[in-house]
């Protein structure tokens, strides 16, 4: 398959939603309320915590996808442990929008949006609990 356009650049794949994040942080429900208000997330369920305060699942629509959370459980063999070696991409249309929103609601700016070498848009944000996110959009879907 031929990934350059005709100018030269690359040209990206469509994206594809059957395989889905699962994370574990430390506060599921206030990660996910967290989400809500930086990504526009949609609660679809939420099993009911534990006398600890801790939920074993959460699932939340964000931009068309699903993204499942959870609190770690180390007495049962599933200890938090400290995000790294993945990044959530959030493909959007209108990212000051979505860059705007998530930053206000507490994000940490990783990059800032730039153009990239690849003719989109990027940059990456750190949620407070430690995930790393990342924007991505057409250049000239602004």
């Amino acid at each position: 398959m031929d990934s350059t356009t005709e100018t030269g650049t690359m040209k990206m794949p469509p994206d594809k939603n059957g395989l889905l994040p699962y994370i574990t942080v430390d506060g599921a429900l206030k990660a996910a309320d967290f989400y809500k208000r930086a990504f526009g997330a949609e609660e679809a369920f939420v099993v009911p915590v534990d006398q600890n305060g801790r939920t074993m699942h959460v699932h939340l629509y964000i931009n068309g996808s699903s993204l499942m959370l959870c609190d770690a459980y180390p007495e049962h063999g599933h200890p938090f442990e400290k995000h790294q070696g993945f990044t959530l991409q959030l493909v959007v249309d209108d990212i000051d929008f979505w860059w705007d929103r998530a930053v206000a609601a507490g994000a940490e700016v990783i990059l800032p949006v730039q153009l990239m070498f690849w003719g989109d848009r990027y940059g990456q944000l750190r949620d407070p609990f430690g995930v790393l996110w990342a924007m991505n959009a057409p250049a000239n879907a602004n």
